[in-house]
């Protein structure tokens, strides 16, 4: 067996592991699980103690996405039935964000299906954050596409905290989840966002036909560009995607996946989020121990656990939602 509790010593020194290191995390057998969780814990509690981060979502503009994403029932090549609607408007945007606060959220995140918003959205986008901040006191997410310089410094200024992009999974495997942006569209991006001087929000999703070595340099990937927050998705299959009949990811595989992500970024924010409850099922409140944050109330076009029962989850295993 493995002395996983020297690689997070290590960790928590600020020594990140090798990447064949991360990849003996990855192909690490089953009756060594909970010892690398417990590992991963020793990490998780020396930055984040016992804490738990809760986000919700607000898909304030569902379907109709000009890209050709194979992951996601919002893209334009998807046939699946979901909701389509253009962007709400301020008023339907900050009285989610009211709901949001009072289920007990951390932050509340605000995400457009598009390639990147137009100006007049924008405008709307920023006048809802101003008065979120102003009125109903809640940190504010935005998850909006690609962004230029210049709206990424218009969201800064509106009292946005945080930016959602995620890298999905590393340069290598992108084309093969996506053709009408590219990798650098995203990581350009990212750069807006450290320059505009919001924080970042960059994650992806294991089961999209990667191999344990594109988990690796994502999650390597992640820690060079500084990310802040590190959202790690679950592909649950869309009916209508390119996707659909991908298996889903085995739960024990994706706590060993959770537990590298931590060892390789130990004092970022690790949420285990889409697809957490079909993925994990019963293994669900074993998540918590590499991860510090998660989404409650559901995703963009898929349900989820209710907050009540997140909660109680949480504080079953003696954790504390942290909610300001």
């Amino acid at each position: 067996m493995r002395d996983w509790n020297a690689l997070a010593d290590r960790s928590i020194a600020g020594e990140p592991p090798g990447r064949e290191e991360a990849l003996d995390v990855l192909r690490s057998p089953d009756a060594e699980l909970l010892s690398l969780l417990e590992a991963a814990y020793r990490v998780r509690r020396h930055f984040h103690g016992n804490r738990v981060k809760i986000h919700v979502l607000e898909n304030a503009m569902s379907g109709m996405c000009p890209e050709d994403c194979g992951f996601c029932s919002q893209s334009r090549v998807a046939t699946g039935e979901i909701e389509r609607y253009r962007l709400e408007s301020r008023e339907e945007i900050v009285s989610a964000a009211r709901k949001a606060k009072a289920a007990g959220a951390w932050k509340y995140c605000i995400v457009t299906s598009t390639r990147g918003p137009n100006e007049g959205q924008l405008d709307v986008i920023c006048d809802a954050v101003r008065e979120i901040k102003r009125d109903v006191g809640i940190r504010v997410c935005t998850s909006l596409g690609i962004l230029e310089r210049a709206q990424a410094l218009r969201l800064k200024e509106a009292g946005v905290d945080r930016f959602n992009h995620n890298l999905e999974t590393s340069a290598r495997h992108f084309p093969e989840i996506c053709s009408t942006h590219t990798y650098e569209d995203r990581v350009r991006t990212l750069g807006y966002v450290r320059e505009a001087g919001m924080e970042s929000c960059c994650g992806g999703i294991v089961g999209m036909g990667e191999t344990d070595e594109d988990l690796a340099d994502l999650a390597f990937e992640l820690r060079r560009h500084g990310v802040t927050s590190i959202p790690i998705n679950f592909l649950d299959p869309r009916p209508g995607t390119p996707m659909a009949a991908r298996p889903r990811v085995e739960p024990r595989y994706g706590l060993r996946v959770l537990t590298m992500v931590r060892f390789v970024n130990p004092s970022r924010d690790i949420r285990c989020a889409g697809g957490r409850e079909v993925t994990f099922r019963a293994l669900q409140p074993l998540v918590l121990y590499p991860c510090n944050s998660i989404f409650t109330n559901g995703y963009l076009t898929t349900g989820g656990n209710a907050e009540a029962d997140d909660l109680r989850m949480i504080r079953d295993l003696g954790f504390e939602p942290l909610t300001e």
